[in-house]
């Protein structure tokens, strides 16, 4: 009997092991989604209403590196130099109908999100080349949008770098950007 149940625990033993998968850890710049409206995905399929009148669309997906304690801007991330706007991959935004930014029409679809951060004001570009780890292989020939936009002041210090949409009304939104005590701006519009 001892046998049989010794075997048996065995068996288990092996079977539990082979079956076992790990994972890596967590990434320390873990992934986040920007929606114009808030929960658009969500209530255009489930609660349509919610999104009521507003024509306009986006989503922007990005990784969210920490401050920890570091210079941001002007160190970590040089001024005057091609960013790629938060950690690993570049942005993707994705406009679900044109749009207007900074006057310039954009064709619906999906856009890496780069920047070119100085101490007054910071470059925007919407480019074509999609899927790229961080900007080391930007190509300025494949952009479709480059804008300035002001520098802020955020009013308190923000740890992780953030992307969030305001409404202004039913066409015309703001793209907010911020890390550290800094703060962008960018209306996007119909």
């Amino acid at each position: 009997m001892k046998q049989t149940v010794l075997l048996f625990g065995l068996f288990l033993l092996v079977l539990t092991g082979a079956s076992a998968q790990s994972f890596r850890a967590l990434d320390k710049s873990p992934m986040d989604m920007a929606y114009y409206p808030d929960d658009y995905a969500h209530d255009r399929k489930f609660a349509p209403a919610k999104v009521g009148n507003d024509k306009l669309a986006a989503r922007v997906t990005y990784t969210r590196p920490a401050k920890n304690g570091r210079e941001v801007f002007g160190k970590l991330v040089p001024y005057g130099k091609v960013w790629r706007a938060g950690a690993n991959e570049a942005p993707e935004v994705k406009f679900y109908q044109d749009v207007t930014i900074g006057g310039k029409k954009i064709p619906a679809g999906s856009y890496a999100l780069l920047t070119i951060p100085n101490e007054t004001e910071w470059t925007i570009i919407l480019s074509t080349d999609l899927d790229q780890w961080g900007a080391y292989s930007y190509n300025q020939a494949l952009d479709v949008l480059r804008v300035n936009v002001p520098v802020q002041k955020a009013d308190t210090p923000i740890e992780n770098f953030s992307i969030q949409f305001a409404k202004k009304d039913a066409q015309t939104a703001t793209m907010y950007m911020g890390w550290d005590t800094t703060m962008i701006a960018v209306p996007v519009g119909l």
